[in-house]
């Protein structure tokens, strides 16, 4: 009789099913949030984005655009990078969760992807940091200016370009496979960008493009890998210590 009850409670209780961002109702709301907020400031700035793009693209020879910025626009533009670093940290969520699912067992997701979301926004701080230093030594004011304003827009557009792809992740179920490939290809395209940017920026004759790909492996690289290096590390350390 006691075997019987166990087995019927069993059946009654079922087997809990393992933790999915899709069905995290704090997932849904960061989405949601991050779909507002984009709507909220294309409404508002949609002009001066679009500016960027273009003086991007062009590369006009002028004084960097920051300096006809409003108070609020700055804010707006803030508000994307820091989009920016919460759509980037779900899909590594997403993505350590698949190659390390015992990671869910140990640290709570709500955690995590502040973690992420923290660390991603220290890598930008350190770019920051390091792209100002550079331009200090080696350059004038006025170019490290012009390329601090399209590294920004660059992260602006890619925030806009992570959302559709974190709906798919979260809510399509895309495979291992497929992650992996489409979040290689963001991030290619992106260092194409900033590496177009650089020869339009930078290059001058030819000994100076060679310098420039040995500066792009130094400050685009090397710390790319280094994070991604960092974060493996990092929640191999949780694992075993939490």
């Amino acid at each position: 009789m006691t075997r019987f009850c166990q087995a019927l409670t069993f059946l009654f209780e079922g087997i809990p099913l393992p933790y999915s961002p899709r069905m995290d109702d704090g997932i849904t709301l960061v989405l949601l949030s991050c779909f507002l907020l984009s709507a909220y400031i294309l409404a508002r700035s949609r002009l001066l984005l679009a500016e960027q793009m273009k003086n991007f693209l062009l590369h006009r020879d002028r004084n960097s655009v920051f300096a006809h910025f409003t108070t609020s626009d700055m804010h707006y533009l803030l508000l994307l990078i820091l989009q920016t670093c919460v759509l980037a940290s779900i899909c590594l969520f997403n993505y350590f969760l698949d190659i390390s699912p015992s990671l869910q067992l140990h640290v709570a997701p709500y955690w995590l992807l502040i973690l992420y979301t923290l660390i991603l926004l220290f890598y930008l701080f350190l770019k920051w940091l390091a792209y100002t230093v550079v331009g200090w030594i080696f350059l004038n004011k006025e170019k490290t200016s012009a390329w601090m304003e399209s590294y920004s827009t660059l992260l602006y557009y890619l925030g806009f370009s992570l959302f559709p792809f974190v709906l798919f992740l979260v809510y399509f179920d895309l495979s291992l496979v497929a992650t992996v490939v489409i979040g290689l290809c963001l991030v290619v395209l992106f260092k194409i960008l900033v590496f177009y940017k650089w020869l339009k920026l930078f290059c001058e004759n030819l000994a100076g493009c060679f310098l420039l790909i040995l500066y792009f492996c130094a400050l685009e690289i090397i710390p790319l890998l280094l994070t991604y290096k960092g974060m493996l590390q990092l929640n191999h350390y949780l694992i075993i210590n939490f």
